[in-house]
């Protein structure tokens, strides 16, 4: 799979809804599926020519064998009909070939576009990805891609074969009896037509397919996601009801499809039966056909008629990969509001300092919710960023550490504007740890490790021991590797802010941004939370969206934030003082604040 590494963005087609541009572009994102397709073609294009030949042959044998003036004679028949069974093996043989060679292109360059379409999503903003439903976008690298697959493994050898099956018989046909073969010509153009118009009602109908599959896997996913909150409020009908309506307009929108396709395939049939009719009528009215070559002209419609019949029943599995093929571009032309800058700076080596210029920052064409921002935050220095909810605090520290770019002003860390900095470099030297610690499936050392992925299990000891954690890890039943279970179920949401806090030391970053750390966090844990913080944020630059103000009162600098502007800057104690916005969230927190930290305190741990 060193192929992956393909610029999902090539190409700019104004339609990219059309069939055959989509597949371009799909062919450009992942050159697998087109590589050896020369080869491939050839192979299929001599399986075709086989075929032909036994009309040919027969033709021959009817009319200069059995039918000769002389009588049949039946000896010398047999070489060619010896030579018909040799080219019918060839054909075989080629066939199969062919079928394997696209088979195989087709797994690698699905698996291609699998990775280059799950990169692509993975680099969209938090906010993109935010907005949209779990199970969108994840049916585009699941179902989206299979039904692509599943066009490809038995639908491209049989187009490709029977589009040159058509062309060769057509050929020939025009060889033997040009004016039965205008006749076959005419009805094969009135059924293009309707091909042509079917296809468009198809592709809408698929079209529709792709989007109730992905309603319904993001229905199932939000149902099994929210399963506690679910039966917490009872709510047990109300989410099966939500997933049967998902799953019924799923199966109305592919009954519909396949209903369309069944009727398109019918009519095959139909035009199959149309146009042996035609010619046998035309060769009686015609009167100077030979027998042999009616007779040959009559398999040369049979040949003719089958991969017509196979084209249209790919036809409606080519709409449904087609569907799927405009989906997943959908999501591969979405910009990567966020981009690694191509010729990324390092951060300089050390403590960092932070400097927001004149910083705004709206969501969409929302309102700003960061207004003017100027603050310079010296290398070392402990912050807690303040506020009332929805005041932009947390908007303040996506910023710092580029989940989010602002919409006006700069930033900078280490005099290095933050948008030039590579993503390398950023996510190496700047931790950050959101309001809820994310846990991924495995033990807790999996889980610390994606701080530093080469740690030994004895430096992963060694942090729990540095931030005074040994005692809880040990409590464990299996330590270390102890199971999270999935999204960290296993452990209450104070543990998984435990682990999170030892992914972040482990990386040893110089700048730390802590997002509400310890909003989630029980008054047992309270306290056993503020001594690893100390630990974690002394001697680095720290920021911390602080929830509760115990946290402001023993940082070096506090900033607060009022309706998305920096209203205050300065010491707890100075602060307190001034009677300002924060004097007034320390004095409503205070009495509650102090009593809580009390009671932990009191906690055994």
């Amino acid at each position: 799979m060193s192929a992956v590494t393909v610029d999902a963005t090539v190409g700019d087609e104004a339609d990219t809804g059309g069939t055959i541009a989509a597949i371009r572009r799909i062919a450009r994102i992942a050159p697998e599926l087109k590589r050896g397709v020369g080869m491939t073609v050839a192979l299929a294009l001599v399986g075709t020519i086989g075929q032909v030949v036994v009309p040919i042959v027969l033709q021959r044998v009817i009319d200069g064998q059995l039918l000769a003036p002389g009588g049949a004679d039946v000896a010398a028949a047999l070489p060619a009909i010896a030579i018909a069974v040799v080219v019918l093996l060839l054909t075989l043989v080629s066939t199969r070939v062919a079928l394997y060679r696209l088979l195989a292109r087709s797994a690698h360059g699905l698996a291609q576009l699998r990775v280059v379409t799950f990169r692509h999503i993975h680099d969209l903003s938090a906010l993109h990805v935010q907005a949209e439903r779990r199970g969108t976008l994840v049916s585009r690298v699941t179902s989206d891609v299979n039904a692509i697959s599943h066009f490809l493994e038995w639908g491209g050898v049989g187009m490709m074969i029977g589009a040159g099956q058509i062309t060769v018989t057509l050929l020939v046909m025009l060889f033997y009896e040009w004016r039965l073969a205008v006749l076959v010509i005419a009805g094969a153009a009135v059924y293009a037509a309707m091909l042509l118009l079917a296809q468009r009602v198809l592709a809408r109908a698929w079209d529709r397919v792709r989007v109730k599959v992905g309603d319904t896997l993001a229905a199932l996913s939000e149902v099994i996601v929210g399963l506690p909150t679910i039966r917490a409020y009872g709510a047990e009908e109300r989410s099966k009801q939500r997933v049967d309506e998902a799953v019924d307009a799923q199966r109305s929108a592919e009954f519909r499809a396949g209903t369309l396709g069944a009727v398109l395939f019918s009519s095959a049939e139909l035009f199959a039966a149309s146009v042996t009719a035609a010619v046998v009528a035309g060769g009686v009215l015609l009167g100077d056909i030979s027998a042999g070559t009616l007779v040959a002209f009559l398999f040369l419609v049979a040949v003719f008629i089958d991969p017509v019949q196979t084209v249209v029943e790919v036809l409606n599995e080519a709409q449904g990969a087609a569907a799927g093929i405009r989906r997943i571009l959908e999501v591969l032309d979405t910009p990567r509001e966020i981009a690694d800058p191509a010729d990324g700076q390092q951060l300089p080596a050390g403590r960092l300092d932070v400097r927001f210029d004149d910083v705004r920052f709206a969501y969409g064409d929302g309102p700003d919710v960061l207004c003017d921002v100027r603050v310079h935050l010296a290398a070392g220095s402990r912050v807690a960023v303040v506020g009332q909810t929805g005041s932009g605090k947390s908007t303040f520290a996506k910023l710092l550490v580029r989940l989010l770019d602002p919409t006006g002003g700069s930033i900078a860390i280490g005099g290095v504007p933050l948008d030039r900095v590579a993503f390398a470099s950023l996510r190496s030297r700047v931790a950050f740890v959101p309001q809820e610690g994310f846990l991924f499936a495995g033990t807790i050392a999996d889980n610390v490790r994606y701080g530093r992925p080469e740690a030994a299990d004895a430096e992963l000891a060694a942090a729990f021991t540095d931030l005074e954690l040994d005692d809880w890890i040990a409590s464990l039943p299996d330590g270390l590797a102890t199971d999270v279970g999935e999204r960290g179920g296993r452990l209450s949401s104070g543990e998984r802010q435990l682990v999170a806090l030892v992914r972040a030391w482990i990386a040893d970053p110089d700048l730390l941004v802590l997002d509400e750390a310890t909003s989630a966090v029980d008054p047992a844990l309270e306290v056993r939370m503020q001594r690893a913080l100390e630990h974690l944020t002394a001697g680095r630059t720290a920021v911390t969206v602080a929830h509760r103000l115990s946290t402001a009162e023993a940082a070096d600098r506090v900033l607060v934030f009022d309706a998305g502007r920096l209203v205050e800057d300065g010491t707890h104690a100075e602060l307190v003082v001034a009677r300002g916005v924060y004097a007034g969230l320390h004095a409503d927190w205070a009495p509650v604040g102090r009593d809580r930290t009390a009671g932990a305190a009191r906690t055994p741990d």
